[in-house]
């Protein structure tokens, strides 16, 4: 703020947006992001804002500019910190990781792997996962991350889209106590992925056994010739495929860049989270999901240190996740709703000494006001700010974000990210306040995705994915509110958002009040068409302990009454459902849509993110006998 002369958060937000060029240069030059070539302008928009060229004719290689930078820097500050479920410690500095990222660079190299070439890497969060991520950037390949709990025909399609010549993968991973193995998985995939030439296998878990004609050994390919140099990579050239999950369809393959991505995430993670040297960014994650690249790139370009846990963070219990904290002085720790609501259920506040966090992340679903005043006000005393913040995987970030230095009302989102020109529109593209409207974006930003994998010669598939609702405006596909204090909140994905009589309202609005009821351990909401109201609500829930049928009638009719009065009687639910689990990903989130599926009988989509399938099937055999 004080390099642009503005004084507050607000002038700087205006700022950032009255001329993205001049903004983003700015930050290059304040991060001092290093172009091995410099760039002639920052931006150019003569194809329009849908195909910008950012840092034109610049030459900036990821894996230089986060590890590199700080390898020669800070060589004996800690790069990654691990820890996995069995209690187990491995510490990186930078000159360390930079050491095991050459070996693996040439390694890669004499299995051919080069400049353009993608390679899937399929690891859960293990310091290997850091040490392919930089060698695939600094040989220019294109970094295509797996979930670590897909099945085979997630894997085999996301290899098939992008002709990965290459797969990085675990044998198993580390979960509730048991190895869950990774490898037969990949290999069933394989048999359908031709462009495939070798698989590079960490025998993470002892389970690998005999390895198979394209299989090698991590141990064997780190013993080459180590590649210290990188790929000069132009700005524009192709980082990471990201791939989103859709409900119908297969997946798409976001497109992010060498400069974009680690302009971006390294401003927020620097910005917002508040991460430099010798500061711990530790978000519960997986690689699968943005936000495991988005820890990397945007934690080693500012500097900081990374910390990697293998497994659950409720097991042995759930203090688990709090000793993570105090045992590695975690400074940024990022969770979601989903989880803290877990933790709250479990009673009571931990009794570690969380001192050195001084901000919290959140991301991937609304909050509830319950849960997130006992994490701001009852674990962390108000004196950290929750920096809830909102994009996704084809952003490369975040449009909307608070910031340390503003005050934040419970449960938003702050406003715009800083050079994010974003508004909250009506069906006919007016800007909208006080009422529920889409989140669009006016202006494109540096980690924008550039179109989608594989998309024909017009861009036929990105354009209508996110340019075609509105001219000249991105359409995110969420529904958002500024109410009148001008803070912003994201009220779920505009195909979650239920019309009951004709009025607007978000499951997250319903799920924060069905909370509320002490017999519940955690919830969802969705929308069923109905012949009077249009749609009605469904309420799901998953008790905290189990109950008798009358009991189940008691909750029931409290949660009616508690939604009745919390949002309207219109809103009272139609039906309220006791559920075993809920279906989520892995990161977390509720997946709402696939129960709407299964409580209309319909296919779910794709579920190959989820974490536990069979609640699918579940919540289809309960809904079923209740369809009109």
């Amino acid at each position: 703020m004080r390099r642009l002369g503005v004084s507050t958060i607000e002038e700087l937000r205006e700022r950032s947006v009255a001329d993205i060029g001049a903004f983003w240069g700015e930050v290059v030059s304040d991060l001092e992001i290093p172009f091995h070539t410099p760039y002639r302008s920052v931006v150019d928009l003569s194809r329009g804002i849908e195909w910008p060229e950012w840092f034109v004719d610049g030459g900036l290689n990821a894996a230089e500019a986060c590890l590199g930078k700080w390898a020669a820097r800070t060589p004996q500050a800690m790069a990654v910190v691990h820890e996995d479920e069995a209690g187990r410690v491995t510490r990186l500095t930078y000159a360390e990781l930079a050491d095991e990222v050459a070996r693996l660079q040439g390694g890669l190299r004499t299995l051919g792997v080069g400049k353009g070439d993608a390679v899937a890497v399929f690891l859960p969060m293990i310091p290997e996962a850091v040490v392919a991520t930089y060698a695939v950037a600094g040989l220019g390949a294109m970094l295509v991350p797996l979930f670590s709990g897909f099945a085979a025909a997630a894997i085999a399609s996301r290899i098939q889209d992008a002709s990965a010549k290459a797969v990085i993968s675990a044998d198993g991973t580390l979960r509730r106590g048991r190895a869950t193995s990774m490898l037969p998985a990949l290999r069933e995939a394989l048999t359908s992925c031709p462009t495939v030439q070798a698989v590079v296998v960490v025998d993470n878990v002892g389970t690998t056994g005999e390895l198979g004609e394209r299989e090698h050994a991590w141990t064997d390919i780190i013993t080459s010739e180590p590649e210290r140099a990188v790929e000069p990579t132009a700005s524009s050239d192709v980082l990471l495929l990201a791939y989103t999950s859709g409900t119908t369809g297969k997946p798409k393959g976001a497109v992010h860049t060498h400069a974009g991505f680690v302009t971006k995430t390294a401003s927020e993670v620097s910005y917002a989270f508040d991460i430099n040297e010798g500061r711990t960014f530790f978000w519960v994650t997986d690689m699968g999901w943005i936000m495991g690249p988005l820890s990397i790139f945007g934690t080693h370009g500012s500097g900081g240190t990374l910390l990697l846990y293998e497994g659950s963070v409720d097991v042995p219990d759930t203090n688990r996740l709090w000793q993570l904290v105090e045992d590695h002085s975690v400074s940024m720790l990022g969770v979601s709703p989903t989880l803290i609501r877990t933790l709250k259920a479990a009673g009571g506040v931990p009794e570690q000494e969380l001192g050195s966090v001084r901000t919290l992340g959140s991301t991937g679903e609304p909050w509830d006001p319950e849960s997130y005043e006992w994490l701001a006000r009852d674990v962390f005393d108000e004196r950290v700010p929750v920096i809830n913040f909102s994009g996704g995987t084809e952003v490369g970030g975040s449009f909307l974000c608070p910031y340390p230095v503003e005050a934040i009302r419970s449960c938003s989102l702050g406003g715009p990210a800083l050079g994010m020109d974003v508004d909250v529109v009506d069906d006919n593209a007016q800007p909208v306040r006080g009422q529920i409207g889409e989140l669009v974006c006016r202006q494109p930003w540096p980690s924008i995705t550039r179109g989608v994998w594989n998309d024909d010669a017009r861009g036929t598939r990105y354009h209508e994915s996110y340019w075609s609702t509105f001219d000249g405006l991105w359409r995110h596909g969420d529904f958002a509110l500024v109410d009148e204090s001008g803070s912003w909140f994201i009220l779920g994905r505009s195909d979650d958002v239920m019309n009951v009589a004709g009025k607007r309202v978000a499951p997250a609005e319903i799920e924060s009040i069905v909370a509320t009821e002490p017999s519940v351990a955690e919830c969802a909401v969705v929308g069923i068409p109905d012949a009077t109201k249009g749609e009605a609500v469904w309420v799901f829930y998953v008790p905290k302990v189990s109950a008798s049928e009358e009991e189940e009638l008691e909750i029931e009719a409290r949660i009616k009454s508690r939604v009745a009065a919390g949002v309207g009687k219109p809103f009272t639910p139609s039906r309220v459902v006791r559920a075993d689990h809920l279906p989520k990903t892995r990161s977390a989130k509720i997946l709402r849509r696939a129960i709407r599926a299964a409580v209309l009988d319909q296919d779910a989509g794709d579920l190959s993110g989820a974490e536990n399938p069979e609640a699918v099937i579940e919540i289809r055999e309960r809904s079923r006998g209740w369809r009109d």
